[in-house]
């Protein structure tokens, strides 16, 4: 198996802070999850979160954006379930492209960390 050369390197947390609130890791795994499980009482289960927790991160999500990022059904005897709106695709999308653009901004930098830690 091929090692990726980058593995010793460290990895950024992003968290965005806009004027409305805050985007974070958190909410967008649980906004990844939700599009994967196709249920916010699963998708808080997969993250490791109440799904108290996790209703009340959607909640301030849809607050943040001003718009609905997930689309619910009420639960009940056929089950209920959720779904990404495209306000919360574009929002997971724009996200991963700023973590991906800043870890390889940082990268040389982590790299003389990582060499400076080892030496």
């Amino acid at each position: 198996m091929k090692q990726d050369p980058r593995a010793g390197l460290g990895r950024l947390s992003l968290r965005i802070d806009l004027p409305q609130g805050r985007v974070g890791p958190g909410k967008i795994a649980l906004l990844e999850a939700i599009d994967r499980e196709g249920s916010i009482s699963a998708a808080g289960r997969a993250t490791g979160m109440s799904y108290k927790r996790a209703w009340d991160l959607v909640d301030a999500t849809n607050k943040l954006l001003g718009v609905l990022v997930v689309e619910a059904a009420p639960g009940g005897y056929r089950g209920g379930g959720a779904t990404l709106t495209d306000a919360g695709r574009n929002l997971v999308a724009d996200y991963r492209a700023i973590e991906r653009a800043a870890q390889r901004a940082a990268e040389p930098r982590l790299e003389a960390l990582a060499r400076r830690l080892k030496g």
